[in-house]
């Protein structure tokens, strides 16, 4: 039974360990041009998500915008002077809102959006994959909003944000290389080599979630406008993850199964924080026709000290794990311009400086996340009054991380009591990380 507890905590510890490596930079096709600068900016029925105050500088009676992004990563990591390479999907993260007036100072909307998704794919035997083989994770948010703008100058607004998400992750459970040592120990002459014997398939969908998304918003005169925002803290929880094994061949099957098929039935409870978010920004307008932002903004990474989890059945209780994971509080500088060529075509362009809140002792190749550098570019055309077409591109430039670490336990070394090497063991690798980023949006109103 040792080895079934060993293995249950071995399997569900990267679960939810997503985090920074999964926010998604980029929502907005129109903004995503500009950095994905917005805090101080009145953008209709978009300011719902990047500060629900300048919904109550909107204009219009009804305003209706639709945003879809690919975001097209590639992974690598050097292991042992070898360079592995992710093969990864297209993600598509996208948003779509709709905002209308009740009165000239008072407006209401609702906006979808996918604040976390991502997938990864470093295949199913490559040196790391007892830590991660692939994964796919989407997260959705829908948030209700008001805003009144108290005076001329001053918009207050504020949203009700409620999400759910799902994982589908798949990861080694067996070093190979140690199951080689067992199985000559046991006369058996039968070599894994550098394949996984077993892997495990954690699928779960996290119960709904709520917090709120505040804002102000205040033009100091014609040029220059301030706002803030700020985004609560929310706890995402699984209540009952399920499992399933995966096996390399009969042999794996024949060897482990005794006490691997046992996972097949166990199910876990795990919770994570979606951490809270303040921005700052401003925007100026030196002339009618170039807007520029700068967007600061704080991620409260530092609630995520460690993981915890806990297995349903109470006779696993004394095997409830509480994982260390130590992220730091991380900011993002953005940084846009907006230029009218004409009164139908604007162009974009700008800057994004995001900073890694990842500890490199505790790097999972699950999340590659490292200081990034982002150029933007973008532009919008509006082939009639009141309809937009907007498009932007994203790159993701990772500065790299070398020598990043992850600890993580040897199952069958464990439970040979040191007759087949240690059992805590460190995975070390060099890694790379880069990504485009297109999105295409319309928008409509009147």
């Amino acid at each position: 039974m040792k080895k079934l507890f060993f293995t249950l905590i071995a399997v569900v510890v990267p679960f939810l360990t997503f985090a920074e490596g999964y926010q998604i930079n980029t929502l907005s096709a129109k903004q995503g041009g500009m950095a994905h600068t917005g805090v101080a900016l009145k953008l209709g029925s978009e300011s719902m998500y990047f500060n629900p105050a300048g919904l109550g500088f909107m204009d219009k009676t009804l305003d209706l915008s639709a945003s879809f992004n690919g975001v097209m990563p590639t992974a690598k990591a050097k292991v042992g002077g070898k360079w592995y390479e992710t093969d990864n999907k297209v993600s598509t993260p996208f948003m779509v809102s709709a905002a209308f007036s009740i009165y000239d100072n008072f407006k209401a909307g609702i906006t979808l959006y996918t604040p976390y998704g991502s997938n990864i794919n470093w295949g199913d035997n490559w040196p790391g994959a007892i830590l991660n083989q692939k994964v796919s994770l989407a997260t959705f948010v829908v948030q209700p909003t008001l805003a009144w703008r108290i005076t001329p100058k001053l918009s207050v607004g504020a949203g009700l944000t409620v999400a759910w998400g799902n994982v589908d992750l798949y990861k080694g459970l067996v070093v190979p290389g140690t199951l080689d040592m067992m199985l000559q120990s046991m006369g058996m002459q039968y070599s894994f080599g550098n394949t996984m014997p077993a892997s495990v398939n954690l699928t779960g969908t996290a119960n709904l979630a709520a917090g709120v998304n505040l804002g102000a918003m205040y033009d100091i005169d014609s040029r220059w406008t301030v706002g803030v925002n700020f985004r609560t803290k929310m706890s995402m929880k699984v209540k009952k993850g399920d499992a399933s094994i995966i096996y390399a061949n009969d042999v794996a099957q024949n060897v482990l199964g005794e006490t691997l098929n046992v996972l097949n039935t166990a199910n876990f409870k795990a919770e994570m924080p979606m951490p809270a978010i303040l921005t700052f920004g401003v925007s100026f307008k030196p002339i009618e026709s170039l807007t520029l932002a700068f967007d600061a903004q704080m991620t409260g990474w530092n609630t995520y000290k460690e993981l915890n989890i806990d297995f349903l059945d109470d006779k696993l209780e004394p095997y409830n794990q509480s994982l260390t994971k130590k992220y730091e509080n991380a900011w993002a500088f953005r940084l846009g311009a907006q230029y009218a060529l004409t009164h139908r075509f604007d162009v974009r362009a700008g800057f994004i400086v995001d900073l890694t809140p990842v500890n490199s002792n505790h790097y999972n190749p699950e999340t590659p996340g490292m200081t990034k550098l982002e150029p933007s570019v973008g532009f919008s055309f509006r082939p009639m009054d009141g309809l937009s077409i907007d498009f932007s591109m994203l790159y993701v430039a990772g500065l790299g991380k070398d020598g990043a670490k992850c600890s993580y336990e040897d199952l069958l070394a464990k439970n040979a009591h040191g007759l087949l090497g240690p059992a805590e063991k460190t995975f070390e690798a060099d890694y790379k990380v880069n990504a485009f980023v297109p999105s295409i949006g319309v928008s409509y109103s009147f």
